[in-house]
């Protein structure tokens, strides 16, 4: 077997002992020159009965801690959409909005080989800039990519 081939089997098996023990994975991609970070879950849609999360533009922690949040929240209940949600985290306000599948595709590897021919779906959370200031806001400041339907 490949080197690569095993590295990629020991990934795939963290990932499906995550979502066993945990209900969820998430896949955290670091920051670099002229590239955005972003994260991701997998596991919450077919565990959690809520879409899985997508979170351009913030580190690895963060993300995380965001994604824990969202899972514990919204398990098996209702996730409101495109409405101001102040209590996911003592940082700053947030907002979910629905990415269709082929929008988040190129970004989610590990979620398309997880649910291969399943369903699923996916929210992104948007948040604001340092200053409080939301994407399509007047002087908005910040690389988070969008790509979902983002109004306010």
């Amino acid at each position: 077997m490949k080197e690569n081939d095993e590295k990629k089997q020991i990934y795939f098996k963290r990932v499906c002992d995550n979502i066993k023990n945990i209900g969820y994975h998430t896949t955290a991609i670091m920051e670099q020159k002229d590239f955005t970070p972003f994260a991701y879950s997998t596991g919450i849609f077919e565990n959690f009965k809520i879409p899985e999360l997508f979170i351009s533009g913030l580190g690895p922690n963060l993300s995380g801690e965001l994604i824990k949040n969202y899972a514990e929240k919204y398990k098996c209940g209702k996730v409101p959409l495109s409405k101001r949600i102040e209590n996911l985290t003592d940082k700053f306000p947030v907002y979910f909005i629905k990415v269709k599948n082929q929008k988040v595709a190129e970004y989610a590897l590990t979620s398309i080989k997880y649910y291969e021919n399943r369903k699923y779906e996916y929210l992104q959370l948007v948040f604001p800039d340092l200053n409080g200031i939301f994407p399509n806001e007047t002087n908005y400041e910040y690389d988070q990519k969008i790509i979902g339907e983002f109004e306010l």
